[in-house]
């Protein structure tokens, strides 16, 4: 399995954020082939440190590392990452992890 993580910094509007994000930038991610699952943070992003300067975490999850490659290199793929310009106008990072089990 292999993971694509999207660390949402806080952005100016988050009202105007989460309503762009849930109804038009959630539908366009769920066409990119080859996802298997995704998660997505649920209340405040916080830190041991305690506040943190993301608002929202999202987790896609795809078969491996070579679907992940693929699926990003899709139509689908691309036009999910160029939609971040649309919304996202705290930045984003992304992590992309290759996770095993201990």
């Amino acid at each position: 399995m292999a993971k694509l993580i999207v660390l949402y910094k806080k952005p100016s509007d988050v009202q105007a954020f989460n309503e762009y994000y849930f109804s038009k930038h959630v539908p366009i991610a769920s066409t990119i082939p080859g996802l298997e699952g995704v998660e997505v943070s649920d209340g405040p992003v916080g830190s041991p440190q305690g506040e943190s300067p993301y608002h929202l975490v999202a987790t896609l999850s795809f078969a491996s590392m070579e679907a992940l490659q693929a699926a990003m290199a899709s139509p689908e793929g691309q036009k999910t990452a160029a939609d971040l310009a649309n919304f996202a106008d705290g930045g984003a990072e992304i992590l992309i992890i290759n996770p095993r089990s201990l």
